[in-house]
């Protein structure tokens, strides 16, 4: 009896440290090697671009199985940058983002998929302007190893998608400013280091 105890203990021991090991580990997001660009069309005359400068959030990865992994991030809206400064007043007042009232933009993931070698479908609901819509990302996944600068189990991705501003309840100038958004990221990520 006590032999039978003592090996069920065993294996849920065994099992309860490989589901550990299994489990994602938690990452942090480089803001300094992270870019969200945006791309627009304006009157059909020019294709112009920003990016937000700031990305703040949480990450869990598995390397092992990245379908594992969640992201949860928060982009605030004050840190949109077109290199043109009455532009990014304008993109920040009521007329588009209305930032002193939805001053934040967040992911939340809800699935992650696998579309092929180093490929992702990232699903998660994005909100913008006080809307929330389901969202698919495309996702490469660049590199997963040592950083040779930190030491450290570190990864990088690109992902795109395509936004209708519409659907957020941002409309001023559509269809004359397009109505379609062309999103890249660009995301680099460390474990943290050891306290």
């Amino acid at each position: 009896m006590f032999r039978r105890t003592a090996l069920a203990s065993l294996a849920a021991t065994a099992l309860f440290a490989a589901a550990a090991q299994a489990a994602p580990t938690a990452y942090e997001i480089s803001a300094n090697h992270t870019q969200v660009l945006f791309g627009y069309t304006h009157f059909g005359y020019s294709h112009i671009t920003g990016r937000f400068d700031k990305v703040e959030g949480t990450f869990n990865f598995d390397p092992a199985a990245p379908t594992k992994s969640d992201i949860s991030v928060s982009i605030p809206i004050s840190s949109i940058s077109t290199g043109v400064p009455d532009l990014d007043k304008e993109l920040q007042n009521e007329t588009f983002f209305d930032a002193g009232k939805f001053p934040n933009a967040t992911f939340k993931s809800t699935s992650v998929k696998s579309t092929g070698k180093d490929k992702l479908a990232v699903t998660g609901d994005l909100s913008i302007h006080g809307v929330t819509r389901p969202v698919t990302l495309a996702v490469t996944i660049n590199k997963v190893g040592v950083h040779p600068m930190a030491g450290r189990a570190a990864a990088g991705f690109d992902a795109s998608t395509t936004l209708k501003r519409s659907d957020f309840g941002i409309n001023k100038y559509v269809p004359n400013v397009s109505d379609e958004v062309q999103i890249h990221i660009t995301l680099e990520s460390m474990v943290p280091k050891k306290s």
